[in-house]
């Protein structure tokens, strides 16, 4: 399959949401993982250990991120936002970086005008960071696998 993705979260709240996140980004096949604001340490929510197996950097800011992204690579925030993409409208692209924000207060504005394109689960209220996360990237996986990775 064509393409490839990565995943990280903007100044996350929970540790465990980043060990959760990051085994499910493995299991899903992503080429990189990330933190946002904060240093990443290992969890034991990582089974995988998938820091073992994925690139996995830290950028200090969102600025830090935007000066790292690969060349002609989408960032996609996935956020509860009014100009956000339902996803069950959205088409992935062929290479993204899918960020999210904390539980507790979401994306950054500095984020959310970084990202080149914004993505929503349905409800209004925030889910846990780790499980919307596992859902957008198992929507990708189903997704390019139904149009034949193209």
């Amino acid at each position: 399959m064509r393409g490839y993705f990565g995943v990280g979260i903007e100044h996350g709240k929970n540790q465990l949401n980043y060990g959760t996140l990051h085994r499910t980004a493995q299991i899903l096949g992503a080429s990189m993982l990330f933190t946002v604001g904060r240093r990443f340490r290992k969890q034991c929510s990582d089974t995988m250990c998938s820091w073992r197996h994925i690139p996995t950097f830290q950028y200090e800011n969102i600025t830090d991120l935007k000066a790292h992204i690969p060349y002609d690579c989408l960032l996609v925030g996935v956020e509860l936002d009014d100009r956000a993409v339902p996803i069950e409208e959205f088409t992935h692209p062929q290479r993204a970086i899918y960020l999210l924000g904390a539980e507790d207060h979401g994306l950054t504005k500095g984020a959310l005008s970084a990202c080149h394109k914004l993505v929503k689960l349905r409800g209004d209220r925030s889910m846990n960071v780790s499980v919307a996360g596992s859902i957008v990237l198992y929507h990708r996986a189903t997704q390019r696998e139904s149009e034949g990775g193209a």
